[in-house]
């Protein structure tokens, strides 16, 4: 991979990370766009916490994989990927489509930071 790629793919990396640490926060002060939107794709308030605590540990695994092994950045990133999959499915299953781009944005990023890894395992 050449310098401009990894150096963008290691972009995307840090904003992953730095973006579901923040929606991690909205989903543990439940924010009002929070609540309306699991109430809207049918998940109930009480998982709400526990989904956070995924995105929190992802991001964490993703920001030790930058400092400790890549290994441990490649199982973050491959987590958050199947998080999100499993989100933009949910959106399409429930046919919520006004607000898609959302989770289908952080799978994107969450498959640019298992790109990063990825090469950075070997």
């Amino acid at each position: 991979m050449n310098g401009l790629v990894s150096t963008a793919l290691a972009a995307v990396t840090l904003t992953c990370a730095v973006a579901n640490a923040a929606v991690a926060a909205a989903d543990l002060a439940r924010a009002p766009f929070v609540l309306a939107n699991s109430a809207e794709v049918g998940v109930a308030p009480r998982w709400i916490p526990y989904l956070a605590g995924l995105k929190l540990a992802g991001a964490a695994g993703l920001l030790l994989g930058f400092v400790t092994t890549p290994w441990l950045g490649l199982a973050a990133a491959t987590g958050l990927v199947g998080f999100f999959v499993g989100a933009v499915a949910v959106h399409v299953r429930t046919r919520v489509f006004h607000n898609l781009a959302f989770p289908a944005a952080y799978l994107l990023m969450a498959v640019g930071a298992a790109t990063y890894f990825a090469a950075a395992v070997g």
